[in-house]
């Protein structure tokens, strides 16, 4: 494939990522932790995320309080409550988790049910949804009444 072909390829999967973050809500001054990384991630958006927000997504060892919480998520990973409640815990006063799971007929696709539900265990609000190419965003928020008065 020719160089160019394959630059423009690149910039429109770069302008999808784009769009995709903003999507997301994510801006310049957001602290962004990343979790559930692996191979079959949309490194795209990862990238797209870093540009936007001028440093790299923290990973799951940061003590730091972040604003959004990136969390690929598959149906085989295991118990989506239990990680949901280890992900509120970094969360600033209005943080935002989004889960990405696999987009429907992908493998190990999540039904969004299970999400509801597990949100909503683990004292989340479902608030939207997002088409991210291969993948799908949930935006799960802490209700405002939970939320500690500081």
């Amino acid at each position: 494939m020719p160089a160019t072909q394959e630059e423009g390829t690149t910039v429109v999967a770069a302008a999808d990522a784009k769009n995709y973050v903003q999507k997301l809500g994510i801006t310049h001054d957001h602290v962004v932790q990343e979790l559930g990384w692996d191979e079959d991630v949309d490194d795209e958006i990862r990238v797209a995320i870093e540009e936007v927000t001028g440093s790299e997504l923290l990973d799951e060892d940061s003590d730091e309080v972040v604003d959004v919480v990136l969390l690929w998520w598959r149906d085989s990973d295991g118990d989506l409550v239990d990680t949901l409640m280890d992900v509120i815990s970094p969360l600033s006063d209005d943080g935002v988790v989004w889960v990405l799971t696999p987009k429907t007929g992908r493998p190990d696709h999540v039904e969004p049910s299970e999400i509801a539900e597990s949100a909503t265990t683990a004292g989340l609000t479902q608030t939207s949804a997002a088409n991210l190419g291969d993948w799908t965003g949930s935006r799960l928020v802490q209700p405002k009444a939970a939320r500690p008065k500081r």
